[in-house]
């Protein structure tokens, strides 16, 4: 599990190997993240988009971009929180991934970037 708050808004995220989902003979690991997103502020925030940059050991990076986190843009009120769980797909078994959300402060439309901290992503048999 790692964290990192960013203007008072706090994300952690826990990552988990799926081995029913993945085939390593055909080079397709998957992990599932589940990322909660704290409101320590004073202020309400809506999450409005995403940016991801995904490594994959011995491949490029890749960058995912786009609105909201599992089709929503929740509205995250002080003292309260939001949680999903999504997945990532790495053709090596050994990874990571960082990224950023951009938030809006509701009380004054001000755009906050809040980091998504550095997390990697093992397949249990890469270990060896």
């Amino acid at each position: 599990m790692v964290t990192e708050i960013t203007e008072g808004i706090k994300v952690t995220v826990e990552t988990e190997y799926q081995p029913g989902y993945s085939s390593p003979s055909q080079y397709h690991y998957v992990f599932t993240y589940r990322i909660t997103i704290e409101n320590q502020s004073d202020f309400t925030i809506q999450l409005l988009r995403r940016k991801w940059l995904i490594h994959d050991a011995g491949f490029n990076a890749r960058e995912v971009e786009g609105e909201g986190v599992v089709g929503q843009q929740p509205v995250i009120e002080p003292g309260q929180s939001h949680q999903y769980v999504s997945g990532c797909n790495l053709k090596s078994g050994i990874g990571k991934m960082i990224g950023t959300y951009l938030m809006e402060r509701i009380v004054d439309s001000t755009k906050v970037e809040v980091n998504i901290p550095e997390f990697t992503m093992v397949a249990p048999l890469r270990l060896n």
